[in-house]
């Protein structure tokens, strides 16, 4: 039962840090905007917490003495898994501290990518007005805030990241995988080399009509051209 909830939670945490990566790769350019800074930040909160409840299921059960030999093995695969997952987390999250920080929301800028949006200042103003726009006017130090915000998680992420590693050691190079590597090759290899050979057991026949078909056209050009060149020569 427990193995199957620290799966699901680490399921649930690569989603969660791969749609982070996702947004974090369009700060700066031209979908840029608040709506994105407040979904990074919802994300950014969503994964930490999942970091913290799979973190604490896989503690516990790396710190019971009791446990079977096959069982913990299963245990510290998830355990290398899940540290390799909050590494990318925290290095997604120093991204977005860089690119926040260089392409601030309410001040002058030029985005990565250009738009095509042009006029006058007053007729774009007035084409993307909302109430929306106006809320996000009123909330001109959010993305300041949230990068303040997303050091002091920085920060903590990294120490929760020493803190397991301190409490279960489980060095990453000692798991082994559940099959040797490459272990799934020979059977593909296999199964190709023996669909190879019936595909040519199968086109043998055809490939020798199509060159008696080939020799025969040949055949039946050359005379074509030497006739001609004879009515020419006679002519």
């Amino acid at each position: 039962m427990a193995k199957e909830e620290c799966k699901a939670l680490l399921d649930a945490l690569n989603k969660a840090t791969a749609c982070y990566h996702h947004l974090v790769l369009t700060v700066g350019g031209s979908a840029d905007s608040q709506n994105l800074r407040e979904e990074l930040q919802k994300t950014r909160h969503k994964a930490q917490e999942l970091a913290v409840a799979t973190g604490a299921q896989l503690t516990t059960a790396l710190r019971d003495r009791g446990m079977g030999t096959e069982e913990r093995a299963e245990f510290e695969r998830l355990w290398v898994a899940f540290s390799g997952c909050l590494d990318l987390l925290e290095a997604d999250m120093r991204r977005a501290l860089a690119l926040g920080t260089a392409f601030p929301l309410h001040t002058p800028r030029r985005p990565l990518v250009r738009t095509g949006v042009t006029g006058g200042a007053a007729g774009v103003a007035a084409r993307a007005l909302s109430a929306r726009s106006l809320r996000h006017e009123a909330e001109c130090d959010f993305d300041v805030n949230d990068l303040r915000e997303l050091e002091r998680e920085i920060l903590q992420v990294g120490k929760m990241s020493h803190d397991m590693e301190m409490k279960v050691n489980v060095p990453r190079w000692t798991v082994q995988a559940r099959q040797a590597a490459g272990a799934e090759l020979p059977s593909s290899v296999g199964a190709s080399s023996a669909g190879f050979v019936s595909i040519e057991e199968r086109t043998a026949p055809c490939d020798l009509s199509k060159a008696i078909a080939a020799t025969l056209f040949s055949a039946v050009l050359l005379a074509a051209v030497a006739l001609a060149v004879c009515v020419a020569k006679l002519s």
